[in-house]
């Protein structure tokens, strides 16, 4: 039987590293163009978040270290993805991921990690780590749903890369088999919503992946205020 989970957890490992590399394609964009254009950087945000306390999950429960590791890898991949945004992102979105990143990324990264390590200990410290991530985890896994609606109001996929979307899937899938096998429910359960998330941006890639994409002309109201996401990493990856 561990030996089925340490097989399970390195496809795991393997796969959500994948995820976390698979929007290099849009960063090289940006980073070619020198602008962020549509890209929206409360993914990264999120996710590094997310990574980040899978991170700390991982090294606090006894036997959880392919979990600490892939998420640790998914820590520097994320930092270096927020770090483009801040260098190609216009004045108005630089200092709007600057702000997220010191809030989120530092202060409530900080303010649990703190709480967690000076005032619990033992199966609380571990409850309640898991608590924090699967909740996390749950957000993360539904902001996709900005890029859903945007593929299916202009009937193109040009904002939800297929890789991110497959391997948002695959994650989802394996790491919930995962959860099964060594009964993580704080794992198992932001998984497999991440794995109904994943089939469903797949779905729409098949969908609209020939599709003409509406003018940005002809849908105003839908331009006005659009701050287009590219989906998650989940994928924390688990995560």
């Amino acid at each position: 039987m561990q030996g089925i989970v340490f097989f399970v957890g390195v496809i795991g490992n393997i796969i959500s590293v994948l995820m976390f590399l698979s929007p290099v394609k849009t960063f090289l964009r940006i980073v070619s163009k020198k602008s962020t254009e549509e890209f929206d950087s409360l993914p990264y945000i999120c996710t590094l978040l997310n990574s980040s306390l899978w991170t700390y999950y991982g090294i606090t429960k006894p036997g959880s270290y392919l979990v600490a590791t892939v998420n640790g890898f998914g820590v520097v991949v994320e930092i270096i993805y927020v770090a483009l945004f801040l260098l190609f992102a216009p004045p108005r979105k630089r200092a709007k991921t600057a702000i997220l990143f010191v809030v989120v990324d530092v202060g409530l990264l900080a303010a649990a990690m703190s709480i967690t390590y000076f005032l619990m200990s033992g199966d609380m410290k571990i409850n309640t780590i898991g608590f924090m991530c699967s909740g996390l985890n749950v957000i993360m896994y539904a902001s996709p749903l900005s890029a859903m609606k945007t593929v299916v109001t202009r009937k193109s996929v040009e904002y939800m890369p297929f890789l991110l979307s497959f391997f948002l899937f695959l994650n989802g899938a394996v790491w919930t088999f995962y959860a099964v096998l060594v009964k993580d429910w704080f794992l198992g359960v932001p998984s497999g919503i991440g794995f109904v998330f994943g089939t469903v941006q797949v779905v729409l890639y098949a969908m609209y992946r020939n599709s003409k994409p509406i003018s940005k002309h002809l849908a105003p109201d839908f331009e006005e205020g659009l701050q287009t996401q590219e989906p998650l990493l989940p994928t924390s990856s688990q995560s």
